[in-house]
């Protein structure tokens, strides 16, 4: 076997070395992916290649294709970087090669989500009766927390939809707003309910949900089974629901509600923004990444569910050959995966890296930077669209060819990078501030890019 200490510090040398190149290199510089691709290509080796060269090779091969999304001037995406702690842990989690199905598989592994997983509920809000497992990203989350609910709402009127399947079940109806985030739609897709359950209820002026639609739709019917999709954070504005007015509606008509706050829910960290969600408790599950605000590597996201007996009953299975570790549901039992990655450990790490104070700054932080683009970008001439209540900016250089062309430009120049989108049927450069390393240079340096380039 290769000398794994100079093997593994040679890898460790270079995420470092590119790590602090960040602040100055271009954010993300359009490839030429012929050019990429050809520097992967060629003939699988017939004969073994030594590691440290196969490493060296991969490093020399996509150096060029890398996009500088963990830096302070990448706005892209809700896209957070990975702090260095969480880095570590999840460097180390891949060198202990730990199979987090469940205690007997990885102790460990299971302990760091147990601590984890009752500092988030703390942190957030979220009763800490309240069942979490630990999944890849808010696609997973929102569709573990919707088959929890698909499970529980069908059970209540005595269909067991985990052995007889939808086939000749009561129709389920899903209550969402027109600007709900697409992986719900791919979520009741994967689940069988079909995006033509959803009765779309209209968005009130910064994208949260209309509070008399809600309630019209809820009384309208039909009677029967109800999932209510609710929002923190929408994904063009940052708005977030009324969620006390809005569960306690759902709630007095029988429904189960599923909160999709994959970065928002995370304004309940910081005093200053926790009322954007209050009543954020009354809901039934809850889906929220770490790899977004929390600033936790790739892929981290987390499912909560208030009715632990029905997140597992919607997710876990048994087999002859499985040995359970015996005690309340946990690892696999609450996710859709079985070869679980041992992603709690970077978690673990991360919250105690920033504890509870150095997260609300982070999530203030980030607030600020927001308005301070706002305000920028408005005094430069040019349309912000939406209030700016958390991290999310929405600007028009005028009309929507004009748009899209700063928003290439910008991304072309490198010294920042800003996604395009479409809201309200007008085209818009959304800019979304999640980095944990930004700073008001940086924004500045951004906003003086791109009214140069917008001119």
């Amino acid at each position: 076997m290769e000398d794994l200490t100079r093997l593994f510090r040679l890898v460790a040398d270079h995420a470092a070395d590119y790590r602090r190149s960040l602040p100055d290199r271009p954010v993300g510089t359009p490839p030429d992916q012929a050019t990429l691709t050809r520097a992967f290509s060629g003939p699988l080796p017939v004969t073994p290649s030594p590691a440290e060269q196969v490493l060296t090779d991969l490093v020399a091969a996509a150096e060029a294709g890398l996009v500088a999304s963990a830096g302070p001037r990448y706005f892209g995406f809700v896209v957070g970087g990975a702090l260095p702690a969480a880095t570590g842990a999840d460097m180390l989690a891949a060198g202990w090669d730990q199979l987090a199905f469940n205690a007997v598989t990885s102790p460990a592994a299971i302990a760091a989500e147990a601590t984890a997983g009752a500092w988030l509920k703390e942190l957030l809000g979220i009763p800490m009766t309240a069942s979490v497992g630990f999944v890849t990203g808010a696609q997973a989350a929102n569709t573990a927390g919707i088959a929890a609910a698909r499970h529980q709402v069908l059970a209540d009127v005595g269909w067991d939809v985990e052995r007889r399947g939808l086939l000749g079940a009561p129709p389920v109806r899903v209550i969402a707003g027109y600007e709900r985030h697409s992986t719900i739609d791919r979520s009741l897709r994967l689940l069988g309910l079909g995006v033509n359950a959803v009765q779309p209820v209209p968005a009130g002026p910064n994208g949260a949900i209309d509070l008399r639609a809600l309630r019209d739709a809820l009384r309208a019917g039909p009677a029967g089974p109800t999932i209510v999709c609710l929002q923190a954070g929408n994904v063009n504005t940052g708005a977030c629901d009324e969620l006390r007015e809005a569960c306690e509606l759902a709630h007095r008509h029988g429904a189960w509600v599923h909160l999709d706050g994959a970065f928002g829910l995370w304004a309940a960290a910081s005093r200053t923004t926790r009322h954007l969600v209050d009543g954020l408790e009354l809901a039934d599950s809850w889906a929220c990444d770490g790899h977004k605000w929390l600033n936790l590597p790739y892929d981290t996201a987390f499912a909560f569910c208030a009715r632990p007996d029905a997140h597992a009953a919607a997710l876990s299975y048994s087999a002859a050959y499985l040995v359970g570790s015996g005690g309340v549901p946990a690892g696999a039992d609450l996710t859709a995966e079985s070869s679980r990655r041992a992603r709690g450990f970077a978690v673990w790490a991360g919250l105690r890296e920033l504890g509870r104070d150095g997260l609300a700054a982070l999530v203030e932080r980030c607030c600020a930077l927001a308005r301070r683009f706002a305000e920028g970008l408005t005094a430069a001439g040019f349309e912000v669209a939406n209030e700016v209540v958390l991290n999310q900016v929405l600007v028009s250089f005028g009309a929507d060819a004009h748009t899209d062309r700063v928003v290439a430009a910008v991304q072309a120049d490198g010294t920042c990078w800003a996604g395009g989108t479409t809201w309200r049927g007008r085209r818009f450069m959304r800019i979304s501030v999640s980095n944990a390393t930004t700073t008001e240079a940086d924004v500045d340096r951004s906003i003086a890019a791109i009214t140069r380039l917008a001119g």
